[in-house]
C-alpha cells in the first residue's frame, strides 16, 4: 500500500504530477468540488479512479476528516518524493549563485504537524529559498503533513539534516546571518535583516536549543503586548517571515 493523501488542496497539487500506479479515490456522492480532482486524474492521465462507498473510505483513512477524496501513491521512490520538495544543504548552496539574496527557515524541534504544515504553508507564501528540519525531535515530513500544508510542501524546498549547530556553521561559511527567535531578543522591526538570513524558530514548548542558540549572529523577538506568554510558534514564524520580507522589498525599491 502506498502512502496516502487527504485535503483537497493538497491532492490538487499531488495529483497533477503523480505517477502511474496511483489511485484517485472518491466517495460517490461526494462534494462538488471534487470533480476538479477528477478531471485532473484524468488529464494526468496515469492514475486511476476509483468510486467507493463513505464508509469504505471511512476505514481506509480512519479518524481524518476526508471530505470525500483521497489519492493513493505507489511506493516507488519518485513517488514518495512528490509529496516534498527534497534537496540538501550541499546542493542547495552550489546551485545559489554568489550575488543572489536567500532567506532560509530552520526548524529547532518542531513536534506538532499541525504547525509544521502551517509553517510550510507560510514560507511558501513568503518565498523562504530552503527550509531546514532536523531527522529527530521532529514532526516527521509526512502526508499528515504535506495535507496540512495544502500543497505547499511540494513547492517549498526541504533539507533534513542530523546535525543542525554544523549546517548552520557551513551557511555562515557561504555569507548567511544566523537569527534565531527567543522572547529575550531585540525588538523584531528594529533588527536590520542583510540579504542572506537563516531564521531559526525553537519548539513549542522550549524554544531553540542551547547548542543551537549559541550559534546565533544575532536574537530576536516579536513585540506583543498580550496576557498570555507567547505566540503560537506557526503564527510568530509567519510573522517574522513577513518582517525579513518587508525589509528585504524596501531595499529594492
Amino acid at each position: 500500500m502506498g502512502q496516502r493523501i487527504t485535503g483537497f488542496h493538497a491532492i490538487e497539487e499531488a495529483v497533477k504530477n503523480a505517477p502511474a500506479g496511483s489511485v484517485l479515490y472518491l466517495c460517490r456522492n461526494s462534494e462538488k468540488r471534487n470533480d476538479r480532482l477528477e478531471g485532473l486524474a484524468k488529464a494526468n492521465g496515469k492514475i486511476s479512479i476509483r468510486k467507493i462507498a463513505k464508509i469504505e473510505m471511512d476505514r481506509m483513512v480512519p479518524n481524518i476528516d476526508h471530505r470525500g477524496c483521497v489519492l493513493e501513491l505507489g511506493e516507488s521512490k519518485k513517488e514518495r518524493q512528490g509529496l516534498f520538495k527534497t534537496t540538501t544543504i550541499k546542493d542547495f548552496l552550489k546551485d545559489l549563485p554568489n550575488d543572489k539574496d536567500a532567506l532560509i527557515l530552520v526548524l529547532d524541534g518542531i513536534t506538532d504537524v499541525q504547525n509544521l504544515g502551517a509553517i510550510l504553508r507560510s514560507a511558501d507564501q513568503f518565498a523562504v529559498d530552503l527550509v531546514i528540519v532536523p531527522d529527530r525531535r521532529s514532526a516527521s515530513v509526512n502526508p499528515t503533513v504535506a495535507r496540512i500544508s495544502s500543497g505547499a510542501s511540494q513547492y517549498v524546498p526541504i533539507a533534513q539534516v542530523v546535525n543542525i549547530v554544523r549546517e548552520l556553521a557551513l551557511l555562515q561559511e557561504h555569507g548567511f546571518w544566523v537569527y534565531g527567535a527567543d522572547m529575550d531578543g531585540d525588538c523584531l522591526p528594529s533588527v536590520i535583516f542583510p540579504k542572506r538570513t537563516v531564521l531559526i524558530m525553537g519548539s513549542e514548548g522550549d524554544g531553540m536549543s542551547q547548542l543551537v542558540k549559541r550559534t546565533c549572529d544575532h536574537i530576536v523577538a516579536i513585540p506583543t503586548e498580550g496576557h498570555i506568554d507567547s505566540l503560537n510558534v506557526s503564527v510568530a514564524t509567519g510573522i517574522c517571515l513577513y518582517e525579513i520580507r518587508r525589509q528585504q522589498a524596501q531595499r529594492t525599491v
